[in-house]
């Protein structure tokens, strides 16, 4: 009988110990990796929410960029990482479901990382180069097409990133050819538009593509939503050209964590994110970079639509034959 008194003591002490770990976490800063270089709007989002995100959780919250392979460096080293909670990486459908179908040397899987909430999602647009003589998405298809003989380039982060796999579906669309540049980023992506260097890209919108077209560096000539932005009233939709009909797309980014971290460490997580999703300077800063705040779900939610959005794009992969390079 005493023996099981013992045991019974230690149980009950090992469950406060494993409690009190559970309630204490984080007890140390958190690393927020964010798959590309520091200037675009992947990092932009991300430093919106690392206050705010860090005040719920107790704890600072450090953004860590780093750029290449379509995002998948960084998510492959998140991955690397103890499943604790202390390494976030913000995801979206680029690196997390599109780069293990595109490059042969991604062996991370989707089913690797689990959702904790979507957070942002942004507007994506055609953007040129201030001298390409276009001013619509129709017209850009029409100069593609007199263009055979030298093909338009376009640009975008990766072979296998959400913008080559919308342009290639592009060309089988509406029947062009276009040459490929890959770059590390957004960021000195935009940098060569703004340059001349490379012909038009498909990017999500930000604030600093809205000043360089102020400055009549570039152009913004169509967006791929369902509906005009808010923010961008002046811009048609691809879809109220007669080349692209019903070409719909936008994109959006969410904080995810390797599958196998602790549930009550997702569930604080979770619970952290949605007060900061509440705050209304975060969705303020949001809006000034032409995104909003993501609807909120619950984990089981959360769950079913990143399932969803890999169906999605693991199909439209299918579709345009996209192989592992």
């Amino acid at each position: 009988m005493n023996a099981f008194k013992t045991f019974g003591a230690l149980l009950a002490g090992v469950l406060l110990v494993t409690g009190a770990i559970a309630q204490t976490y984080p007890t140390k800063p958190v690393n927020l990796m964010v798959p590309y270089p520091a200037g675009g709007p992947s990092d932009s989002i991300a430093r919106i929410f690392t206050v705010p995100l860090g005040k719920a959780l107790g704890q600072p919250v450090i953004v860590e960029n780093l750029g290449g392979v379509a995002g998948a460096l960084a998510a492959q080293k998140v991955l690397a990482a103890p499943a604790d909670g202390y390494y976030l990486f913000q995801g979206s459908p680029n690196e997390v479901i599109l780069s293990p179908l595109a490059n042969a040397a991604v062996k991370l899987k989707t089913e690797d990382f689990r959702l904790v909430a979507p957070v942002a999602e942004s507007v994506m647009v055609f953007v040129v180069r201030k001298d390409l003589p276009v001013n619509t998405i129709d017209e850009l298809i029409a100069l593609a097409r007199k263009s055979a003989d030298k093909p338009l380039s376009y640009g975008s982060v990766g072979i296998g990133s959400l913008y080559h796999l919308i342009l290639e579906n592009a060309q089988k669309v509406a029947g062009v050819t276009l040459t490929h540049v890959p770059y590390k980023g957004n960021a000195p992506l935009l940098q060569d538009i703004g340059g001349g260097q490379v012909d038009f890209a498909v990017l999500v919108y930000s604030a600093g593509m809205g000043a360089l077209a102020e400055q009549g560096r570039l152009k913004v000539i169509g967006q791929l939503g369902a509906q005009r932005s808010e923010l961008l009233k002046n811009v048609p939709t691809a879809s109220e050209g007669k080349e692209l009909k019903n070409f719909v797309y936008k994109i959006w980014s969410g904080l995810m964590v390797p599958k196998n971290t602790p549930e009550n460490v997702v569930q604080q997580l979770h619970k952290a994110i949605g007060v900061t999703l509440q705050d209304p300077a975060v969705r303020s800063q949001l809006a000034g970079q032409a995104s909003q705040v993501s609807p909120p779900m619950s984990l089981a939610e959360s769950g079913k639509f990143f399932e969803a959005e890999t169906a999605r794009y693991r199909a439209i992969a299918k579709l345009i034959n996209l192989q592992p390079q």
